[in-house]
């Protein structure tokens, strides 16, 4: 240190280099707590009269840090000089210096430096450059804030200097002063020139929008004054204003041309802006306005124009419109949307394959598949494009549109007769094994006419193509084998393999697979890809138009033919099955289920025709009806929410007779929004009382260690910022006192804390940042580090204890269909197992308890986890902040024989896309399946 200060003097004659970089270390040493009392005067002298820009800006530092005041309080003498040099900086004919000057000056608070400098800000207001002029009205608006005695005329001479200004920068810093120290000045101000508005520069509308607000926010009456020119704003050529002013529009007025108006410059903004990320804030703000039961109609108006939208290839922003269409459908607009839908489904064919363009396309099937529910009289016109994608290569679309035909058919009986006529037109064509199924089930049983029953049984033979099977594909193959003995070189016993069938191969069949595999008829590849559940499925629907043939012709000769034939198809499919030409032989459940039917077709009772022809049905009807209580109990629980419930004896507000600032029951909006960026939890922490700070404060140190500390955790989405108490407890002065944190796991701490010095018996707060990538359980550890003053020992250092971060934090409840469950299941590759070990002894207790724990969704119905039976299986979801979905399958059962006070035994399996999840949700269940006994 000493060597420093007096390597000091001797950079008199030095470079501007070498000056440049010792005042950086002066700067750095005071920012660590050194105390450097004689350099003061050093740096006044030989660095102080410098004209270097770099020079200037590192003194405007150090003159912020440095203490400015004697231990009692009083100025320091040396300040006068420095007092001088700001002086002479604020009269500098460089504009940079001039400005930048100013813009320290905000900082001071000592009124003592300020007021000689009075003269020199006012002279500022009329420099030629704007960069001078906004500073100077910043430093203004600081003093008069601060020291309102230095200028008492500040409203007076901003509104002035506001009146005749032409810069747009400086005319929103004057305009800002004023709204925060003089509002009737700036309103004033406003009412001479708002007309003019739609002229002004977009940062100046900003201010403009907020002051409205504020106005009228605290002073209702005035909202007729500033109505129009809100207005006016929607047309501003800048979105952030367009964006601001619609949503002052909103809470303003409620009547339906101010929605519709605000509505209308949401959409304008969606569609127009290129960012997703803005396109989906703004979604939200056209939703939150649904919401309320009086703007629903309007926003109804406008569905055709959400729809434009749809334009946008993001398939987030399209899924949340496709969903603010459907909630805002009536029977008014139904027709158009349907449209549109159509056009969009059939731009899906014709575009090129995008990785989205599946999953939009299984969308847009839901949405019509809604509608038509909704709506039963748009069914009609739905159904017959939508019947198309039943041949579609994606068997996700054309599960939908399978499950909405299965749905239409049995709730609308005069369209089945279409439906039956188109299944029949694609069933050919249809590529999935799976669909193929469903489409075979629903023309066995919805074909109610001889002459649709005919024509299932001629697509059915035509989709087998030649049979016997087995005959035809040994003559096949030795008809293709014969040109290619010509040339063979292998010798002729080749031809039959160990297995016993003829030429099955062949070299012609190992050359040329592609074009027999296009030649087959899709239900003969079916099966001789060794896929005979679909066989399964093809004799009970043979059984039952067999059965339903024979009740409509009287004929014998007839339904004996048909009875036959349909008993030669499943004979023949057994014998294929237990032939080695399949790729897999057939299993014992298809053979039992082929069997059955054909013993069904043989004997032709009463019995067996019910439980065919009308059980299956039944079931259907049951399910459906089920799903449709579920869908409905789903939208009364949010009409209910959606409601506005007003009590007998709620207080009622007279205008008149309520204070100015009692007359809006609505929160300040830009209040609330400064919060939230902030990262300010009050409104959370007020609503829960569970929630409050003392719960996220953890214990570092030990109250007997010669440093405590304890650390406030706060979790905000994808930050987690640290507030770290650090206090001395002995009675030295502990210098280079340093946090020094670690992590493990997917954290990432974003700066090293600065070291600083701590007086005996003082204390300090230490933030510290940390980064979140994904979703798993972390920890946080480290070490305070310091030197104690006057000692020569090596430094001190006290361990902290582990900071664990909680997944809780990230995880949310979600919702997602059956199929979608399925699927993610299939495809995710992380699994975990946790065996339950619990002293919960009910097992919807434990389900709750496990929810509760987890802040999982259960997507089992609760109909299905009614009653007992000792057992319970149910699937949870739930999905991450970042994205990152979890699936859960808790599996338990009450084990009656230990006795009814037995705990709760089982498995819960975990799936996820991530190692780190699947572990830290296991982890989690682990720590919390116990019941804590209160």
């Amino acid at each position: 240190m000493s060597a420093f200060l007096t390597s000091f003097p001797r950079a008199e004659k030095g470079d501007v280099k070498l000056k440049t970089e010792a005042l950086k270390k002066v700067i750095i040493m005071i920012l660590n707590g050194e105390k450097l009392p004689g350099l003061l005067m050093t740096i006044i002298r030989f660095v102080l009269p410098l004209q270097d820009h770099t020079i200037k800006k590192l003194l405007l530092v150090f003159w912020e840090i440095v203490p400015k005041t004697t231990p009692d309080g009083r100025l320091l003498q040396e300040m006068i000089l420095v007092c001088d040099a700001y002086r002479k900086d604020l009269q500098h004919p460089n504009e940079f210096i001039r400005g930048s000057t100013l813009r320290f000056l905000c900082k001071l608070k000592e009124a003592e430096l300020l007021e000689p400098l009075m003269p020199a800000i006012r002279a500022c207001l009329e420099h030629r450059h704007s960069y001078v002029r906004r500073n100077a009205v910043l430093a203004i608006y600081t003093i008069y804030r601060n020291f309102e005695h230095l200028i008492p005329d500040a409203p007076e001479l901003i509104h002035d200097f506001l009146v005749n200004e032409k810069d747009a920068s400086c005319k929103r810093n004057a305009f800002m002063m004023l709204i925060h120290a003089d509002q009737d000045r700036a309103l004033d101000y406003l009412s001479t020139c708002i007309d003019q508005v739609q002229t002004f520069g977009d940062i100046l509308q900003l201010v403009i929008v907020e002051l409205i607000y504020k106005v009228c926010h605290a002073n209702p009456s005035e909202r007729a004054r500033f109505i129009r020119c809100i207005y006016n704003l929607l047309q501003s050529s800048s979105p952030a204003v367009k964006y601001e002013a619609a949503g002052t529009l909103v809470t303003l007025s409620s009547a339906p041309t101010a929605i519709k108006a605000a509505a209308q410059c949401y959409i304008d903004l969606i569609i127009k802006e290129s960012d997703n990320n803005v396109k989906l804030i703004v979604l939200d703000r056209l939703v939150e306005l649904k919401e309320h039961p009086s703007h629903e109609r309007v926003l109804q108006d406008l569905v055709m124009d959400i729809l434009r939208v749809l334009s946008t290839p993001d398939l987030e922003v399209r899924k949340k419109t496709l969903q603010l269409a459907l909630d805002l459908v009536s029977s008014r607009n139904v027709e158009e949307l349907v449209i549109v839908l159509k056009k969009e489904v059939i731009k899906t064919n014709n575009v090129t394959e995008h990785e989205d363009t599946d999953k939009y396309r299984q969308l847009l099937v839901r949405t019509l598949h809604s509608c038509s529910v909704r709506f039963p009289d748009m069914a009609a016109n739905v159904i017959p494009v939508l019947m198309e994608f039943l041949s579609d290569n994606n068997e996700a679309a054309a599960a939908d549109v399978l499950e909405f035909v299965r749905e239409a058919i049995q709730r609308f009986d005069n369209l089945r007769p279409l439906i039956v006529e188109k299944m029949l037109e694609v069933f050919h064509s249809i590529k999935s094994v799976k669909i193929y199924r469903g489409a075979l089930w629903i023309l066995g049983e919805y074909c109610s006419t001889k002459e649709d029953i005919q024509s299932v049984m001629t697509e059915v033979r035509r989709s087998l193509g030649e049979i016997p099977i087995v005959e035809s594909e040994i003559k096949k193959e030795a008809g293709e084998l014969k040109p290619e003995e010509e040339v063979s070189v292998g010798p002729a016993q080749k031809l039959v393999t160990e297995m016993g069938t003829y030429a099955t191969q062949s070299a012609l069949s190992s050359s040329r697979p592609a074009k027999k595999e296009e030649d087959r008829p899709p239900l003969r590849g079916f099966l001789l890809d060794g896929d005979f559940f679909v066989a399964a499925s093809l004799a009970t629907t043979l059984t039952k138009i067999a059965l339903r043939y024979m009740s409509l012709v009287q004929e014998k000769k007839k339904q004996n033919s048909f009875n036959a034939e349909a008993m030669l198809l499943m004979a023949t499919i057994l014998h294929l099955g237990k032939s080695s030409l399949p790729k897999k032989p057939i299993t014992d459940d298809d053979v039992d289920r082929i069997s059955l039917c054909l013993k069904v077709l043989s004997e032709c009772s009463p019995l067996m025709n019910d439980i065919f022809n009308k059980e299956c049905r039944q079931s259907l009807s049951h399910m459906l009806s089920a799903k449709l209580e579920e869908e409905k109990l789903s939208q009364k629980k949010e009409s209910e929410k959606r409601n506005v419930t007003i009590q007998p004896d709620d207080p009622i507000s007279f205008m008149q007779l309520t204070a100015k600032n009692e007359m809006s029951s609505k929160e300040d909006q830009f209040q609330l929004s400064l919060l939230a960026a902030m990262g300010n939890t009050q409104r959370k922490e007020a609503a829960d009382p569970l929630a409050s700070k003392l719960n996220k404060v953890t214990q570092l140190t030990g109250f007997s260690d010669p440093v405590y500390a304890e650390a406030y955790v706060h979790v905000n989405q994808y930050d987690i910022v640290l507030d770290v108490l650090v206090v001395n407890q002995t009675s030295d002065t502990l210098q280079n006192c340093t946090l020094e944190l670690a992590t493990l796991g997917d954290l990432k701490l974003v700066e090293k804390p600065s070291p600083l010095t701590l007086a005996p018996h003082d204390f300090a707060n230490i933030k510290a940042n940390v980064k979140v990538a994904s979703t798993e359980n972390g920890i946080i550890f480290g070490n305070v580090v310091y030197d104690v003053s006057g000692a020569a020992s090596d430094r001190n250092c006290v361990v902290l204890s582990d900071i664990h971060i909680d997944i809780m934090d990230y995880i949310q409840p979600a919702s997602c269909t059956d199929a979608e469950f399925r699927q993610m299941w299939a495809e995710f590759e992380w699994e975990n197992k946790v065996t339950v070990n619990t002293n919960i002894i009910d097992l919807n207790e434990y389900l709750q308890h496990i929810l509760k724990s987890t802040n999982m969704k259960c997507l089992t119905p609760e109909k299905a986890l009614s009653g007992y039976c000792g057992f319970m299986a149910a699937n949870l979801y739930a999905r991450s902040i970042f994205g990152e979905d979890a699936l859960a399958n808790v599996s338990i059962e009450k084990p009656i024989h230990l006795g009814p006070e037995a705990p709760v035994t089982g498995h819960i399996r975990i799936r996820a896309k991530s190692q780190g999840m699947a572990l830290s949700l296991g982890d989690k269940i682990n720590l919390s399946q116990k019941k804590t006994s209160l």
